[in-house]
Order: C-alpha cells, then structure tokens, then sequence
C-alpha cells in the first residue's frame, strides 16, 4: 500500500519531467542556427504502477524521465549522402569542362577556326604567285601560328592536369583530417554514453562530418552496439561505429583509422604520353605512418566506379581517355632479352597518330607490374616492349610468372570519361595525321628553283642525344612503323629549315616545268579542303569535332550540377523538417511544459493543504 506522501513523489515526478522538458526546449531554441545540430526532445514514460490491496487494484506512480535524445532519421541522412556525393563529382567535372569548353572556343582571332582560315587564305595567295617567296613566307608563317595554338593549348591542358592533381591530394588530406576526428569521436561518445546519458552533441559533430565527407567520396556508415563479454545479453552502452568510402573501402573502424597517402608517380611510372610528371596515386597507409618507418597497407582504387564525390569528378577529369588505354595478350616471352611480344585487337592501337603510350613506363602482365624502358610496333596487330632489369629502386623483377602465351598485358587502365587525356589524344591525332598528309604532298614535289622538296612539318625534341638534331628527321617520321607518334601539340612545328626560308617550300610537281607551275601548292590546297584528315572530316573541321565533344560534356554537368543541388536543397529541407529547430514549434512547447510545470507545482500545493489538514488539524 503507498504511504501518505505517494501523492507528493508523483507530483515530484511530474516536476522534474516539465522542469526537464523546459530545459531541453530551451537548449534546442538557444541553437536554432547552429550548424548539424538535432533537435532535442525527452523521452519519457509512465512509471510502473504499484499494487494496491484495494478493489482498484493498481495505483499510478507518476512519470519517468528516461533520456534526452536526438531527433534523426537515418533514411534522409543516407538520401543526402548519395546526393552529396553525386553532386560533387558533378560539380567539379562541370568546373573543369567550361574551362575546357573555353580553351577551345573561338574568338575570332586566336582560335583555330581563325588560325586555319588564315592559312587557307594565305595558302590561296601563294597558289596565284608560287615564285614570290613573300606570299610562301606568309603561308609558312601563317601554319607557324596553327603550330603555336596546339603548343599553347597543350600547355594549358598540362597546366589543368596538374591543377587538377594538386586538388586531388588536398581533398585526400580532407578525408584523413575527417578520418581522424571521427575516430576521436568516437571514443568520446562511447565514454560519455558507457556512464548512461546519450552524447547528443557529440553524435551531432560527428553526422556533420560524415556530411561534410560525402561531398568528396561516397560515404556508406553503421553502427553495432558493443554487448558485454560476459553477458553476451547485455548492451555495454558503447558502440562500433564504422566508415566506408568509395565503395566500400574502410575508412574509419571505432577508434582505428587509416590515411591516404599520395605517391607522385616518377618519370618511369607515367601511364600516357600526354600525361606531366608527378601525377599522384594513393595508397592507405596506417594512422601513424611514417616515411622512415611506415609500409603501405594497400592501393586505393582510383578506377572504382562508386568512388564518387569530388574525388571521383577529379579522377575521371585528370585521367579519363574515354577507354582507350593499351590492352593485348601476350604471344612472346624471351627471357634472355627480356622482351614479350604483345597481340592487341582496338584499331586505335593500330593507328600510331592514336597512339599514346609512353615511352617507357609500368605494364602489367597477368597480376604483376614491372616496367618497361622502350617498346616498337610492327606496322599490323604486335607490339615489342623491352623489360629491364632491375625496377627504378633497384630492385630484381621476378620474371617467372611471365606466361610466354596468353597472359593479359595492360598499360593503364580504361577511364570511361573524357578528361584531359582524351583531349590531349585528339590533339595529337590531328597534328599527327596533318603533319603526314602535308608532307607526303610537299616531299612529292619540288621548289621554284626545281630543288627537291622537303618535309614541311616535324616536332621539337624535348630530350637530345649525342647529336641528335633539334626536329625529328623525315626519316624518322616516315622509315619507321613509329611514323608519326613522336610530333604531338607539346612540340609540333615547322621545318627550322622552311620556317627560315620560305624559298624551300615545294610548289611545283613537274621539275621541267618553270617557277610559276604551282600544282604542289593546289594538291595541297585540295588536300587541307577535301580529304578526310580527323574523325572523318577535313583538317578544317578539327574544332567542329572537338568543340562538339567538349561542349555536350560541359552541357551534361551543368544539366546534371544543377539537378543535384535542386534535390540537395529539397532532401535538406526533408531532413530539416525532423531534426532542425523550429523556433514558432519550440516557442509552442515552452508554453506546454511550462503549463505542466504549472499543473505539477498545483498539485503539490493541493496535496500540503490536505497534509496540513490531516497532520495539524487532526493529529495523526
């Protein structure tokens, strides 16, 4: 049976369940702007009931105060997640591809359409006085230009690739610096929640940063309560809260994390030709990793499709050849030379003004890498690479898994994306096809002084041996099944020798004929308007066909970038309608609790007049 005071306690109860319900409100109004922070509510419920030897049987005790918690839901958090993620590799691909689309586009003076009409003008008034070396040295000068423009414009996509690299390490050093504060928090939480009370602020900090980490990777999250090792029953309070990124590589475990370290590739590890030095790949490493004592852990995979974020738009932009990337079988393995012979199968392997290998540089054969230090192609379907020895830290490669037959041989890997690479790669086709079609026309033929003609256009050697010339020869260009792939946009240019002097310019075909007969130049002039030189059009369409693929590209993210952050704006507002403070709500529930504190504290008053009557006035 409840003693005389059981009145009291229930109204005690009720007290401090208003009196609670009054502070929480008052918390969840003083951070009505606070970034992540969740509404809070009390959770309460009524007491058990005490039995009562009377024909009610039960009496009520009151109410129970059991936590102050969170307002969340764990669906919108993960709807807003993906959606970060989808935004932000959106965002930055967009980004990247305007200043591509800008690159590109013409203004009416600098731009190739401007450049190469200037040619087929000049080209035009050369062909009506083939003899006058003025109107031949304003030819030449004018295809001078043509070569500066790819030279210019493979230095500014050079310059966005590494631009574009530098991005990629401060977001890699984002992610370790959430890694390492979740993983704090963690151990925070637990603390605090192993005594009893929930760590609301802490789990606020925490779901910010997981937020704020989605914008970069795709961030997949859970969480398992620790139940003692004795009990296996019993729930210990703590709890295991674990983190995946870029589909599901492991971030974050309780207390543990791991790092990303970016390794600059060096000039022996490049995977295309077009590509600058010191590109980075990352590698996990432990929290405490060292230079001087640290080992890697393992690759981060840079080509998975579900890295998302940031991170993957930058990927996609700084490495994407839209899947053309070296890819064969091997046929040969001498072990004595240590060269394997490679069968591929993609036409763009077999065009060498498509090729973009490097030099040298890191093959896989089967599930090893090595490198490899030169390479020639046979002219049809076979590639030669020669291995050395020793890899580029001095250390003994072990051959003995080199099938002689049948082991896959890759070189890179193929992004489905067109990022700078792919650029890079339309480039040097068109110079690479153009440099070829124009001198076999001007070396068929001969000057007005009835000299052979020579080759017009070459490229720069960015590295000299001995006594290597400054161009690649004519017969380097054309002898070997290399053929053009040494002329790219870094080092297109004109003969020094023409350039210097225009009079070495071939116009004429027939040597008896005299110096008017310009029939080279109008070949030449036929060749530059009708012959299908880059994707099927004529050299002058090269920026129709260009321009096209980097305008549908821009189009595409900016349509994309768009929808996303109308859908980010949207989820954030569902999300906000659960956990986020509404000031005209919490002014509401003061009033409430207050008029249950109110109702509380009468009931307290009622109950010591009847205490007063029964103790004082009748003496018990």
């Amino acid at each position: 049976m409840p003693s005389q005071f059981f009145g009291l306690n229930i109204a005690a109860s009720g007290l401090r369940a208003a009196n609670a319900a009054v502070n929480t409100t008052a918390n969840n109004i003083s951070n009505v702007e606070t970034k992540d922070y969740s509404r809070q509510e009390v959770k309460q419920q009524a007491s058990n009931a005490l039995r009562v030897f009377t024909t009610y049987g039960c009496a009520g005790a009151g109410v129970d105060t059991i936590a102050i918690e969170r307002i969340r839901d764990a669906f919108y958090d993960d709807r807003y997640r993906t959606n970060e993620a989808l935004l932000g590799n959106y965002a930055k691909k967009n980004y990247y591809n305007s200043l591509i689309e800008q690159y590109f586009k013409d203004d009416g003076t600098t731009g190739f359409n401007s450049l190469f009409g200037k040619v087929q003008a000049n080209l035009q008034s050369a062909m009506t006085a083939p003899s006058v070396t003025t109107t031949k040295h304003t030819f030449v000068a004018a295809v001078e230009k043509i070569a500066d423009y790819f030279n210019e414009m493979s230095t500014s996509f050079k310059n966005m690739q590494s631009d574009v690299n530098a991005e990629i390490k401060t977001i890699a050093d984002a992610i370790n610096s959430i890694a390492e504060e979740i993983a704090q928090l963690n151990e925070q939480i637990n603390v605090v929640e192993m005594t009893g009370p929930k760590a609301n602020e802490l789990r606020d900090r925490r779901d910010g940063l997981v937020d704020k980490l989605s914008g970069y990777v795709s961030v997949k999250t859970k969480e398992i309560p620790i139940m003692d090792e004795n009990d296996p029953n019993r729930e210990t309070g703590a709890s295991r809260f674990q983190v995946w990124i870029a589909g599901g590589q492991t971030l974050v475990d309780a207390y543990d994390y791991r790092q990303l370290k970016c390794i600059a590739r060096d000039g022996k590890e490049t995977v295309n030709q077009t590509d600058i030095n010191g590109l980075f790949d990352i590698k996990w490493v432990r929290s405490d990793f060292t230079e001087e004592t640290g080992f890697y852990l393992g690759d981060f995979d840079l080509y998975n499709a579900n890295i998302g974020g940031k991170m993957q738009g930058l990927i996609h932009m700084r490495d994407g050849n839209n899947r053309q990337y070296f890819s064969g079988t091997s046929t040969e393995w001498d072990m004595e030379n240590r060269t394997l012979k490679v069968r591929v199968s993609d036409d763009y392997l077999k065009n060498m003004s498509q090729c973009n290998l490097p030099g040298g540089g890191q093959i896989t054969i089967g599930t090893r890498t090595y490198e490899y230090e030169s390479w020639e192609y046979d002219g049809k379907d076979s590639y030669t690479f020669v291995l050395p020895e020793k890899n580029h830290a001095n250390e003994f490669f072990d051959f003995s898994r080199v099938l002689a037959r049948g082991d896959t041989v890759k070189i890179g890997a193929g992004i489905d994306y067109q990022g700078i690479p792919y650029y890079m790669m339309q480039m040097n086709e068109w110079v690479r096809n153009f440099s070829d079609k124009v001198n076999q026309v001007v070396t068929s033929g001969f000057t007005s002084d009835g000299e052979a003609g020579i080759y017009f256009l070459t490229g720069n050697r960015t590295v000299k041996a001995g006594n290597d010339p400054a161009q690649y020869t004519f017969e380097e260009l054309s002898i070997t099944n290399k053929g053009y792939y040494f002329v790219n946009a870094e080092n297109f240019s004109v003969n020094d020798l023409i350039s210097s002097n225009a009079a070495l310019l071939a116009t004429k075909v027939d040597i008896s004929e005299g110096q008017d007969e310009g029939r080279c130049l109008r070949k030449l002039n036929d060749m530059i308007s009708k012959t299908e030189l880059f994707r099927g059009a004529t050299s002058g369409e090269f920026l129709d066909k260009v321009l096209s693929d980097a305008a549908l590209n821009s189009s595409n993210c900016r349509v994309m970038e768009k929808t996303y952050t109308a859908l980010q704006s949207t989820i954030d507002n569902q999300r906000l309608s659960i956990y986020g403070v509404d000031s005209d709500e919490e002014a509401a529930n003061l009033v409430k609790y207050q008029n249950a504190y109110a109702l509380s504290a009468k009931v307290v008053n009622v109950l010591q007049e009847m205490y007063d009557r029964l103790i004082l006035q009748t003496g018990v």
